[in-house]
């Protein structure tokens, strides 16, 4: 299971310039208005072949001056808390402020590996500045340059050389793993204990790798499955005001580690913002998708069209992917709680789902005659071939063409989309690849 490590430090010191680094993208836009979207913040970094979150605490500070450093201050606990690994960066053109002597010390009394970072080190002047470090008492400092990219190999090295070794999961293979997520009081917690309920007794309980995810087996009923239940663990001091960056390093945790995701959104507040960033969190790591409208018991219309409003509402907000499965439950009246199981054991299979390659041409390649990709410059694109990639973590289908670099989104899309007419993949989500044939 991957590991997590947190950037921490004051603004303005380069966390989304390093973090863009690691993740190897520009996504980052460095922002400070609240309320742009926060998905931005979280990504994989790979380095020797091996593979980590990374999660960026700057992008959820509320912009106000006189919270600010208390705000960081939070977020700092619950990095230390939620992350396998902390790093924490300084500026070196502006030595040691006492916030950084703070933030230390917060982290020396954390049980994690903690990593100092001395950003900014583009100078060979620069390089003598960062003794002052030593005084934080968190071990050797790391001179790198953020923006261009110098000594971030030094670091990388350090960090895989710290992380924690994961073991392979306790729960078994081939057994699929169910995570229920969503917002602070969508209810979570009501679900999970609508499942397990009152026979708690038939449940085993295995500690997963990572920190907190523990695994409930669930076998009964014809069903059998891992729950990745995040939400019945309570964290020690209660970090209580900053609950969106908290819910969203908690469910980065159950998502990593599931098959299918159960999100659940709240009936009577909607979806909000926050809704959609863990929902980015689940399309970012290709897990299936099983959306449940919670506390349906308290919407006093129920009628078709609310449910056809609610329905599309949904659908929209998270287009371009729009075939997932919409439940309409309650978890404290336990009215469609079982339909939530069969639902997501379904979209478990679908993920599982193959399709037989001569099936796949003669369904495909009719479809792809009457449409063809648009000509680019006059070149046709032929698309002669196409078969399903067998052993991946989601259904992957290679179309193999003479020119595929000009095959684009839209109709790489208009591909999956057919697809999906054809066969029921629901829930599930479907790479599409041009190759050269």
């Amino acid at each position: 299971m991957g590991n997590l490590v947190a950037i921490v430090g004051r603004p303005n010191v380069g966390k989304s310039t390093l973090f863009n680094r690691l993740t190897k993208t520009r996504q980052a836009i460095v922002s400070n208005e609240a309320g742009t979207t926060r998905d931005r913040q979280y990504g994989k970094c790979e380095w020797n072949g091996k593979e980590f979150s990374v999660v960026d605490t700057g992008g959820w500070v509320v912009n106000s001056d006189d919270v600010f450093e208390e705000e960081i201050r939070k977020q700092v606990i619950i990095a230390t808390e939620e992350a396998d690994l902390v790093l924490f960066l300084c500026d070196i053109s502006n030595g040691v402020t006492g916030w950084d002597m703070d933030v230390a010390q917060i982290l020396r009394r954390a049980k994690l590996p903690v990593i100092l970072v001395a950003n900014k080190a583009d100078d060979g002047r620069d390089l003598y500045d960062q003794y002052d470090f030593y005084k934080l008492g968190l071990g050797d400092p790391y001179p790198i340059s953020a923006a261009t990219g110098s000594g971030t190999g030094d670091l990388l090295d350090k960090v895989l050389e710290m992380l924690p070794e994961k073991g392979n999961d306790d729960a078994e293979d081939g057994i699929p793993r169910f995570a229920v997520v969503g917002r602070p009081n969508a209810g979570k917690s009501s679900l999970i204990n609508a499942f397990i309920g009152e026979e708690r007794h038939i449940v085993t309980d295995i500690a997963g790798t990572t920190r907190d995810s523990i695994y409930t087996r669930y076998d009964k009923f014809g069903f059998d499955f891992y729950l990745v239940d995040t939400a019945g663990i309570r964290r020690k001091n209660k970090v209580t005001e900053d609950l969106e960056f908290y819910s969203v390093m908690r469910s980065i945790r159950s998502i990593e580690n599931s098959d299918v995701c159960i999100l659940m959104i709240d009936a009577t507040r909607g979806i909000e913002a926050q809704d959609m960033n863990i929902f980015q969190l689940i399309q970012k790591n290709n897990k299936s998708l099983v959306v449940v409208v919670n506390k349906w018991d308290l919407v006093e219309d129920k009628s078709q069209v609310v449910i056809d409003t609610f329905t599309n509402a949904i659908r929209q907000r998270m287009a371009p992917f729009v075939d997932f499965p919409i439940i309409f439950a309650s978890a404290l009246t336990k009215q469609r709680i079982f339909k939530v199981l069969e639902t997501a054991k379904q979209v478990y299979l679908n993920r599982k789902a193959r399709i037989g390659t001569t099936k796949l041409n003669e369904v495909m390649l009719p479809l792809i005659e009457a449409f063809p990709p648009p000509s680019v410059k006059g070149k046709f694109i032929k698309i002669k071939y196409v078969s399903q990639v067998p052993d991946t973590q989601i259904p992957t289908f290679v179309f193999y063409a003479n020119l595929p670099q000009y095959v684009k989104e839209p109709y790489k899309r208009f591909l999956e989309n057919k697809i999906r007419e054809n066969w029921t993949l629901t829930g599930s989500p479907i790479n599409v690849f041009i190759r050269q044939k």
